[in-house]
C-alpha cells in the first residue's frame, strides 16, 4: 500500500451536530488507482466525512489534500471542479429536469453560446455517453421523473463519472440496485481504478466490500479505528474492528414448525396496477410475517403500494379481516396498517421536518389538549417515548431528520409506526442501507411485533432475510406471483432464485 501515490490524505477532520461529534480528529490516505472501502455503523460518521469532501456539507475543522493541494469544496459543482464526484445513497437526480439537463447540471456552459442554450447538442452528447455505458433505453430528452429509481440511479452513474473524476464516492449506492445495475456499477468502480482514479466505497455489505475493495478503513461513533488491506481480513474481523467486540451471524428467527393463524387479517383479491402487477391474489394471516421477493423490475415493490391504497390506477380488492375495504392511504392509517417505502427520503419520511413531526405524523388525534389543539407537551413526550425506545441516534427530537444517517432515518419511521400501534405492517426493504446492528434490532422488532399478534408483510431483495424471517415466501415474476416457499430450516437462497427467473 505505501508504495502506491497518494492521492487524497484526509488529516484531522471533525465535524458536530449540536451536540453530537459527527467525527473527531479523522485522519488516513488514499491512493490513486484504489477502490477503498469506507466501513462504520450507522451513525459512524461515513457520510458526514464524505459530505464534507463533496461540498454537501460545509467544513469544520481540518482539510483535505488532493494532490498536493489543500481543497474546500462550496458545493458539489465546485467539487467536480477539482475532480471529486459522488453518487449518493438516496436519489440524486432533479425532478422537473431531463436526463441530460441532470447528466450536465452545473456544467451547461459548454452547450451555451453567448445566451442560447443549444439543448440537441446537450441532448446528443447525452445520448453518446449513455450508449457509451450501455443505458441506451434511457433517453436523454425525457424528464427523469419518467424513470424509475434504478433508472435515476444509472443515470447518477453517467452524471458522476463521465468526466474520469479523481476521486469518485459511492454511497450505499448498491441498495438501491438491482443485480444486474450492481454489476454495472461495479464495471464502472474497476474503470476508475484502472485509469487511476480513487473510489471511495461505502457499503454495509461486508462480503461485497471484501470482494470489490483493495483497502478498507473503519470509523466507529466518528473515531478512526483501523485502515486494512481487503486480502488481509475476513468479514468477522471487520464486524468486530466496526463495533469493538465479537458480533456474531445469527440475526434471524430460530423457530420453525410454529402453526400460523387461520385468521386473515388482509386479502388482496386480483389486485393489478396496469404495467407493473397483474392479478395478485394474497392472504395475510394474524402475527403472520409474509415475505415477498423477486428481482427488482419484478413488481413486487408496487404490491406494498398498492395494498396500502397509494396506488391511483390499481384494480382489484384489499380487503381487510372485518371486511373494510382499502383503496387509499387515510382509510389504511385510520384501520391501523403502516407502510415503510424503499425510497425511504421521498417517500417515508418529511426530511425538512423534525424527528418529532415525523413520529407523531400519524397519531396526532391522539395527542390533542382542548377539542383540536395539538398537545405541544403530549406531542413532546410521544416522540421522545418512541425515539428512545428504537434508539434513534440524535441531538433531540428537534433535530431534523435530513440530518441522520440511513439507518436512523430508518428508525424514526419504525418509531412513527410502533407508536400508531400498527397491527399490519407493510415493510419495503426495511434493512436496505442498514448497518449490522440495526438490521439485528428490525428484525427482533419484527419477530416480536408477531409474537404479538401483528402481522408484517415484508418486500425484500435481501434472500437471506427473507428465508430468515418469513413464514411464508411469495416470489415475484413479471408481475405476478410465480411461486410460494414454506418456512423451512432446509430453504435455500436457489430455492427462490430458481422461481425468480
Amino acid at each position: 500500500m505505501s508504495e502506491k501515490e497518494v492521492r487524497l490524505q484526509v488529516r484531522n477532520i471533525s465535524k458536530t451536530f449540536g451536540i453530537t461529534k459527527a467525527l473527531k480528529d479523522v485522519s488516513f490516505d488514499l491512493y490513486k488507482g484504489e477502490i477503498h472501502a469506507l466501513i462504520g455503523e450507522n451513525g459512524s460518521g461515513k457520510s458526514t466525512l464524505t459530505n464534507m469532501l463533496t461540498g454537501i456539507y460545509s467544513m469544520e475543522t481540518g482539510k483535505f489534500i488532493l494532490d498536493g493541494e489543500e481543497v474546500h469544496p462550496k458545493d458539489q459543482v465546485d467539487a467536480n471542479d477539482h475532480g471529486i464526484s459522488i453518487i449518493v445513497q438516496e436519489q440524486g437526480t432533479l425532478d422537473g429536469l431531463t436526463v441530460a439537463e441532470n447528466i450536465f447540471l452545473g456544467h451547461e456552459q459548454r452547450f451555451i453560446k453567448g445566451i442560447i442554450r443549444n439543448t440537441g447538442a446537450m441532448n446528443k452528447a447525452a445520448n453518446d455517453l449513455l450508449k457509451k455505458y450501455g443505458f441506451e433505453r434511457i433517453k436523454a430528452n425525457r424528464m427523469v421523473d419518467d424513470y424509475n429509481f434504478e433508472d435515476r440511479k444509472l443515470v447518477e452513474i453517467v452524471k458522476a463519472t463521465y468526466f474520469e473524476p479523481k476521486v469518485v464516492v459511492v454511497d450505499e449506492t448498491t441498495t438501491a440496485l438491482s443485480q444486474e445495475g450492481r454489476e454495472e456499477l461495479y464495471k464502472h468502480m474497476r474503470r476508475i481504478r484502472d485509469y487511476g482514479g480513487t473510489v471511495i466505497f461505502i457499503s454495509h455489505d461486508l462480503d461485497e466490500v471484501l470482494n470489490m475493495s483493495d483497502t478498507i478503513t473503519i470509523l466507529r461513533d466518528g473515531d478512526y479505528i483501523d485502515t486494512v488491506d481487503a486480502k488481509d481480513v475476513t468479514s468477522d474481523d471487520l464486524k468486530r474492528l466496526m463495533v469493538g467486540r465479537e458480533v456474531t451471524g445469527n440475526y434471524y428467527r430460530s423457530d420453525y414448525g410454529e402453526k400460523v393463524s387461520d385468521e386473515v387479517v388482509l386479502s388482496a383479491k386480483n389486485v393489478s396496477v396496469p404495467g407493473l402487477i397483474d392479478d395478485i391474489n394474497l392472504d395475510l394471516h394474524k402475527g403472520e410475517i409474509l415475505g415477498i421477493g423477486g428481482l427488482s423490475e419484478s413488481g413486487m415493490h408496487e404490491v406494498g403500494k398498492a395494498l396500502f391504497g397509494a396506488s391511483y390506477d390499481r384494480t382489484g380488492e384489499v380487503v381487510l379481516g372485518d371486511g373494510t375495504h382499502i383503496n387509499d392511504i387515510p382509510t389504511a392509517i385510520r384501520h391501523s396498517i403502516a407502510y415503510t417505502s424503499k425510497d425511504r427520503d421521498n417517500e417515508s419520511v418529511v426530511m425538512n421536518q423534525s424527528i418529532g413531526d415525523n413520529i407523531t405524523l400519524p397519531s396526532l388525534g391522539k395527542l390533542t389538549a382542548f377539542g383540536p389543539f395539538i398537545s405541544d407537551r403530549k406531542k413532546n413526550a410521544f416522540a421522545n417515548k418512541y425515539a428512545k425506545e428504537i434508539s434513534v441516534k440524535m441531538v433531540n427530537i428537534n433535530q431534523f431528520v435530513s440530518k441522520l444517517s440511513g439507518g436512523n432515518k430508518q428508525k424514526v419511521v419504525l418509531a412513527r409506526w410502533i407508536g400508531a400501534d400498527s397491527d399490519i405492517l407493510i415493510l419495503d426493504s426495511p434493512t436496505r442501507g442498514i448497518d449490522i446492528k440495526v438490521k439485528q434490532d428490525i428484525y427482533q422488532l419484527m419477530d416480536s411485533m408477531r409474537k404479538q399478534g401483528k402481522s408484517v408483510l415484508m418486500i425484500s431483495e435481501e434472500l437471506m432475510e427473507l428465508i430468515g424471517m418469513c413464514d411464508n415466501i411469495l416470489i415475484m415474476k413479471d408481475g405476478k406471483i410465480n411461486g410460494e416457499v414454506k418456512r423451512d430450516p432446509s430453504v435455500t437462497e436457489n430455492d427462490l432464485i430458481a422461481k425468480m427467473v
